[in-house]
């Protein structure tokens, strides 16, 4: 079991960063290099965050061994008496000898995780700094080919690079003309590390300080379903104001896509680049354009102004943006729409008396063997319009007690002596029992609660429309590669600090411990001590300020002041859009119904006069081929008669058919009529008339 509990969990970890980016990314439509990058992002530091506990209970279980190889080491020192004095052993100061040490079901041996976090850190950080943004300005990019973009995204990160470049080499010349300072190749890369750490930390206590008072917030409020059918018919409000815009500005897009394609004709060198743009458009404009271009006039014949390649390149990008935009408004709007009916039917069923759950759109789908046995009608009223609320609530305590124990752990967990930090005093606990599983299990209960609140925050913020996580494969590649940047650079000193919480990093809590593996592969923080006994101590007590200012929701009043509409309880531009939200969900209600009624209809007039129309069409059918039985009955007694010269009579049928058929003309006006006119086929006479109906039937299946 040494090692079959870190490969398990890479494994799960693995499945877990491609289901989130299956649920947000279009592995479809999207380039592989962007789902490629954005899951390794993912995947490295998910795992970071569920192998940390491992390494904590290795580390003490070798802290332990540690104890008792100190501990036999002195027992076998023993004083030698002295003048035949007898020594006052009840003076003497006497340690506990420590408790035998019982390996953990889940310890790694030792030498593997040093290089497993050396391997994990480094490429999280070549992706974060500079990978990632060198594929997002290339996804980005409305280059033609792979060099182009190449070219676009290098010029892009020059500045981005740059300035790496000129902060790195300004610290090489400040170190070089101080002799006093002799910094080795191992201390350089510890302040890159802490340089790196310390922007993290400052980005994650904002996301911590919103996520620890929003997320048991947001489980209080799902509770009660009136105030959340009122802030979806906002959301429904803004939506449907961000879908109209969206629309017309595909309109605007396909105009000039159109007006590009009409003067860039098909032998004109940069046709080539309008044919690319035009497969990224919609199927529908794509055929209107299909219909209105005119191939076959030469571009040489006029002298017209063509768009350059650039222009083409920026009108590419305008596309993908534009179309992007469009689908995912429109997707949204659809499961908002979904929502609201189902928040509108949990409300009309609270009152029903025979608690049974009612759709107003029941699913077209069969029901599966989950809702016939297991979730029925009345587990579903039960649900929805009784327990779900008191579950909600009672998660939301049990989210706030949590959110309260993080607070007063980050403005304690400095002290060691006494211990203040509340996750510090549980791990201590378990530590003296060396209960692993228990050890283990609160490590990873708190660090997934921490990385709760800071992935939920990055998940939920949107700037504009430049980064937006949309659900439902409705998230672009900017955005997917902008949050692995934001987590790989939020995970590392999420875990330190966390480590800090728990008293296991010696460079905050100053005591004589082992380090864990992962905070060995960072350095010393005591080579900048200002860092160490400073920002890294004292910076996240703002955690209680943003805390504060998230409870009274001064961030979304500030917002609403500077012009974007916030849900506001107590404004009157919210209740607008709440009263304008409420009536685009009854039209589109009234329009589904319609829709809805409009089939029940014609299922009924199938079912009721599909049969009638099966039952005469099969007495006709059966009155048919009694009177074939009949006819052929008599055809087959006439033969039977005349059974002679039967090879002859067939021949004089042949030739009578050919002498009846008239002589074909072929003159001049015969050739020049149109072939497919209908009349110019039509022959003037001739007895068998049949003939040239058969021989319509014989090529209608052609």
């Amino acid at each position: 079991m040494s090692g079959a509990a870190l490969g398990i969990e890479i494994v799960l970890v693995f499945f877990l960063a491609l289901f989130l980016l299956h649920r947000y990314g279009d592995f479809k439509k999207q380039q592989r290099m962007v789902l490629f990058g954005t899951l390794l992002a993912w995947y490295l530091c998910f795992l970071i965050v569920f192998i940390l506990p491992l390494d904590v209970s290795t580390t003490i279980y070798m802290q332990c061994q540690h104890d008792q190889r100190e501990h036999a080491s002195v027992a076998t020192i023993s004083p030698a008496p002295f003048n035949n004095r007898t020594l006052n052993t009840s003076t003497m100061p006497t340690k506990r000898a420590p408790s035998p040490c019982y390996k953990p079901w889940s310890y790694i041996p030792e030498g593997i995780m040093p290089v497993f976090w050396r391997v994990v850190y480094w490429t999280s950080q070549c992706l974060t700094w500079l990978l990632l943004p060198f594929m997002q300005s290339y996804a980005r990019s409305g280059g033609f080919s792979i060099t182009g973009k190449i070219k676009t995204a290098l010029i892009e990160n020059a500045i981005y690079y740059g300035t790496y470049l000129l902060i790195f080499g300004s610290l090489l010349i400040y170190v070089a003309v101080h002799p006093e300072w002799h910094l080795s190749w191992y201390e350089l890369q510890t302040i890159g590390i802490t340089a790196a750490n310390t922007w993290g930390l400052f980005l994650l206590v904002l996301l911590l300080g919103y996520g620890l008072v929003e997320i048991p917030r947001s489980y209080w409020n799902a509770s009660k379903h009136g105030h959340l059918l009122i802030k979806t018919y906002f959301k429904a409000s803004k939506l449907m104001t961000e879908k109209a815009d969206a629309e017309e500005n595909l309109e605007d897009v396909m105009e000039e896509v159109r007006k590009v394609s009409e003067a860039i004709k098909y032998n004109h060198p940069l046709r080539k680049y309008v044919d690319t743009i035009l497969r990224k458009c919609p199927l529908d404009y794509q055929e209107k354009m299909g219909r209105n271009m005119d191939d076959y006039e030469d571009f040489d014949d006029k002298q017209n102004v063509y768009p350059t390649e650039k222009n083409l390149v920026k009108l590419h990008k305008q596309v993908i943006y534009a179309v992007q935009r469009h689908n995912r408004t429109r997707v949204q709007w659809q499961i908002l729409l979904q929502e609201a009916i189902r928040l509108e039917d949990v409300a009309r069923n609270e009152t029903s008396s025979n608690h049974q759950f009612v759709h107003s759109f029941p699913s077209s789908e069969p029901a599966g063997w989950f809702s016939r046995y297991i979730y029925t009608p009345t587990v579903e009223w039960y649900w929805e319009c009784l327990l779900k609320r008191w579950f909600y609530r009672l998660l939301s305590v049990v989210l706030t007690l949590f959110s309260v124990a993080v607070v007063w752990s980050e403005c304690t967990f400095f002290s060691t002596r006494p211990v203040l930090s509340l996750f510090a005093v549980f791990i201590q606990l378990a530590e003296h029992d060396y209960n692993y599983l228990y050890i283990e299990m609160a490590c990873f209960i708190t660090i997934f609660f921490l990385c709760t609140c800071v992935y939920s925050t990055v998940f939920r913020i949107r700037v504009f429309n430049y980064y937006y996580l949309a659900s439902h494969h409705q998230t672009d590649a900017y955005s997917l590669q902008f949050s692995g940047m934001l987590f790989c650079r939020l995970t590392p000193p999420l875990c330190l600090n966390f480590l800090g919480l728990i008293h296991m990093d010696s460079a905050i809590s100053h005591q004589d411990k082992l380090q864990t593996a992962y905070t060995s592969i960072m350095g010393s923080m005591r080579v900048l001590y200002f860092i160490a006994n400073g920002f890294y101590i004292y910076y996240p007590m703002l955690i209680v300020i943003l805390c504060i200012a998230t409870y009274f929701s001064l961030g979304t009043r500030c917002l609403n002041l500077l012009g974007f509409q916030q849900f506001m309880g107590d404004n009157e531009m919210t209740s607008d859009l709440i009263d304008e939200g409420k009536e685009l969900i009854r039209r589109e209600r009234r329009k589904r119904q319609r829709i809805e009624d409009g089939e029940n209809r014609r299922r009924e007039w199938k079912e009721r006069y599909g049969n009638q129309r099966d039952d005469h069409s099969a007495r006709n059918r059966s009155s048919h081929e009694m009177k074939e039985t009949t006819y052929s009955d008599s055809v087959n007694s006439s033969r039977q008669a005349k059974y002679s010269r039967s090879g002859g009579r067939a021949e004089r049928d042949c030739m009578e058919l050919l002498q009846d058929a008239e002589p074909l003309d072929f003159n001049a006006d015969t050739l020049t009529d149109d072939p497919l006119d209908p009349d110019s086929g039509r022959h003037a006479g001739g007895r068998y008339l049949s003939m040239s109906s058969s021989r319509s039937r014989i090529f209608d299946d052609v």
